[in-house]
């Protein structure tokens, strides 16, 4: 009778067992402590119901149970294994694959934007947007300006040689303020300046430069010691030199982008030529410039194709036939 119940204490054993594998491989490693802990219940269990402890002795257990434990904590550690080779055979593909360096934690990244942008403030290039031109604006152009300043910082914030930003001209009263915080998370944290001083009075005349498209001067660098304005101008109405005449009125310097130095006109179905941007898309061509050094690769990132410009290696270096046509426009 006595081995009747002990070959059905093994057949149970046995069951139990079967069971926390299947556990185990359902619901996986957020499980396995619980499950461990499980067993650990199952083994204290079984010597309750056993015999008295011998003197001297922790806990007592079958030769079996012993055997079972030491099975599970086998698979416990095979798998606990197996998933940081795969977790470690990922992060090589992923380095291997894009060719950059392991990816730092997001906490990592942020305090490195933080350091940049600071440091950028104190010896970096600095860019004005004016904004004391808002007033006339309509709700949609404010909307669409709110949305260039959110993508302009963005920008800034990827750059590894960001620029110090100022938002003059700014009141926190102002329509352009509110939609500013309606449609850009986190914008009231920005890393920026933001006054209601006007950028003529913010820094002294001599070492302003108004970036227009209207300037008869091409930028030809950006100069550290110098302070570089846009215009925060979105105008369905497209009124004409707006910006060329206030930098007049404050005998400031102008300048305009080297688009028709480095780049032509190509034909297009409107016959659509233009050199004005929106504010983030200049603001990509003054950083990927300061970058790199390089004209002509800073106006592709900024000048789409709709502008009606292409750069003038695309037209020489075989390019369709309709882009060959494109220095026959050249002189407007």
């Amino acid at each position: 009778m006595d081995w009747k119940l002990e070959g059905s204490a093994q057949k149970t054993d046995s069951h139990v067992l079967q069971e926390q594998e299947v556990i185990l491989e359902d619901t996986g490693e957020d499980s396995i402590s619980e499950s461990f802990r499980l067993l650990q219940i199952d083994v204290e269990c079984e010597h309750r119901e056993g015999e008295t402890l011998p003197a001297g002795s922790a806990m007592w257990c079958s030769k079996n149970v012993q055997r079972k434990q030491r099975h599970w904590e086998k698979i416990v550690a095979a798998k606990k294994s197996k998933r940081k080779q795969e977790k470690e055979r990922r992060k090589a593909n992923r380095v291997e694959n894009s060719g950059i360096c392991p990816q730092h934690s997001k906490r990592f990244l942020r305090s490195l934007t933080k350091e940049r942008l600071w440091e950028a403030k104190h010896s970096g290039p600095r860019l004005c947007i004016d904004l004391s031109m808002t007033h006339h604006m309509s709700k949609k152009e404010l909307s669409r300006l709110a949305g260039q300043i959110r993508r302009l910082y963005g920008s800034n914030k990827k750059a590894n040689r960001p620029f110090w930003i100022y938002l003059t001209g700014f009141t926190t009263d102002s329509p352009l303020y509110e939609e500013c915080l309606r449609m850009n998370d986190g914008f009231s944290s920005y890393l920026l300046d933001i006054t209601e001083e006007d950028c003529f009075s913010l820094f002294p005349l001599e070492t302003l430069v108004y970036l227009t498209p209207d300037s008869e001067h091409a930028l030809e660098d950006i100069d550290l010691n110098k302070v570089y304005i846009l215009g925060g101008l979105v105008d369905e109405s497209i009124q004409k030199k707006v910006t060329f005449q206030k930098a007049r009125e404050h005998s400031v310097n102008t300048a305009r982008l080297p688009i028709q130095k480095y780049m032509v006109r190509c034909q297009n179905e409107k016959n659509y030529h233009s050199e004005i941007l929106a504010i983030n898309q200049v603001f990509d061509i003054l950083s990927t410039y300061f970058e790199t050094q390089n004209w002509p690769e800073a106006l592709k990132k900024g000048v789409s194709s709709r502008k009606g410009y292409v750069l003038q290696n695309s037209v020489d270096d075989g390019q369709p036939k309709e882009l060959q046509k494109a220095k026959l426009l050249e002189v407007s």
